[in-house]
């Protein structure tokens, strides 16, 4: 399986997410990887996709002018929550290459900071390994479930490093693994689009940082819980997709190849796959919920 089918199928299923309506157990998930309920009532509605790891923003001190990066922002949650610590005199910036995703974004900055938006703030459609803005122009990165997405990741380090003014910093929520997936884990289409199966080791993570030039390099684990993302429940009595049999690499992904019908506006495709891969496994037996900084 070529890296451009991965990448593919990650924007089809992230394409699909970003078409969702959020509710109670989106923000429940939020609160379980370390959102308060502050950060959360903030934001507009349907911000918050559920798809996070950790919360990047509570460990990078941000201050008021810095320019900080968003690698994979989603449908903008830690743009917008980054935003007024910046300031006006600064710049939040969010990087990704689902088209629906960054428009879904640039629809809840607009409804932000009660209507008024935050000028600040901008969204660019680009893969996070080759991210358009110049080299040593960002003071901090952030990125939440988003790195282990990325097929070559060594690329995603090197281009980290480029575009991070020396002594710029890292604050990554991430999952790593702390021992190899089961072959079903490790071969599942939704377990890769659920940021499981393409996740690396975290000595390879911190290795991969180093070899990039970054130093200090910590990854922590938070032991945070990640059968959470059990806690979403289909409203709607329909299925996932089906999975293909395939064992090698990703696995294709169609809407055409479902079990009982196709995914509906009400589900969400990478969290409904995750939650049938936790009736079987303990996920945390094999993954972290990580948090991970890095000095340039």
């Amino acid at each position: 399986m070529t890296n451009h089918h991965v990448i593919e199928q990650v924007k089809k299923g992230y394409g699909t997410a970003a078409t969702e309506k959020t509710g109670l157990a989106h923000r429940e998930i939020a609160k379980a990887f370390g959102y308060t309920d502050a950060d959360l009532d903030s934001l507009p509605e349907n911000t918050n996709l559920g798809l996070s790891c950790g919360n990047p923003i509570a460990t990078a001190h941000l201050q008021e002018g810095e320019i900080v990066v968003d690698l994979g922002c989603g449908a903008g949650i830690d743009v917008l929550l980054a935003a007024p610590k910046v300031g006006p005199n600064g710049r939040a910036i969010g990087i990704d290459m689902t088209p629906e995703m960054i428009e879904r974004a640039k629809t809840n900055s607009a409804k932000a900071n009660q209507g008024n938006g935050y000028p600040q703030v901008e969204f660019y459609l680009a893969p996070i390994d080759k991210i358009p803005l110049k080299s040593e122009s960002a003071d901090c990165l952030i990125s939440n479930c988003v790195i282990n997405l990325a097929p070559d990741k060594d690329k995603v380090f090197r281009e980290m490093y480029r575009i991070l003014k020396t002594g710029g910093r890292l604050a990554i929520s991430d999952i790593a693994l702390k021992k190899n997936l089961p072959d079903e884990v490790a071969n599942n289409a939704l377990a890769y689009l659920g940021c499981i199966s393409g996740a690396i080791p975290i000595l390879d993570y911190q290795e991969g940082l180093t070899r990039a030039g970054f130093n200090k390099v910590q990854i922590i684990d938070t032991h945070k819980d990640l059968n959470s993302y059990a806690l979403v429940d289909n409203q709607v009595g329909c299925c996932t997709p089906a999975m293909s049999t395939e064992t090698s690499g990703l696995l294709a992904m169609a809407p055409e190849e479902t079990s009982c019908c196709s995914p509906s506006k009400e589900q969400n495709i990478v969290l409904d796959g995750l939650k049938e891969l936790i009736q079987k496994y303990d996920l945390n037996e094999f993954a972290a919920s990580v948090q991970v900084f890095a000095i340039k």
